[in-house]
């Protein structure tokens, strides 16, 4: 093992989260608000419960003013073949917000069983946010 490879690991820990680290800081009911960067369109089809939509092409300054930078953000997009969630983390992050990325998005989340909100929604786990 190298320092550059133990380096890369804790920096990826670092800025990504799969679904148990969220359904964790969920349960813990730690100071974060999930973001779905896709459009507004998919967002009313299906999004995770309690998620905000905040379209990646949308972010700005003005658009986030009324959001607390003392929360961390947690961006998901549709999933692994989606980059929206990446463009909102780096929109997010240069306006000075804490994020972080949800691995596999909205596709893992319902893949490992979690109910969604929307216009068609999918049932499953249901997840009580609160955030």
């Amino acid at each position: 093992m190298s320092i550059e490879q133990m380096v890369h690991y804790q920096s990826k820990l670092s800025y990504e989260l799969d679904l148990a680290d969220l359904f964790s800081a969920i349960s813990k009911k730690e100071n974060i608000v999930i973001i779905d960067a896709s459009s507004p369109l998919s967002y009313k089809k299906e999004h995770i419960p309690n998620a905000i939509n905040l379209w990646h092409k949308d972010i700005s300054f003005n658009t986030t003013d009324n959001l607390e930078k003392s929360k961390i953000y947690i961006c998901y997009c549709d999933g692994i073949g989606c980059n929206a969630s990446t463009k909102a983390c780096l929109k997010l992050l240069t306006l000075g917000f804490n994020v972080k990325e949800l691995m596999g998005g909205l596709d893992w989340w319902k893949r490992d069983g979690f109910a969604t909100e929307g216009d068609e929604p999918q049932s499953g786990t249901e997840i009580n946010c609160g955030c």
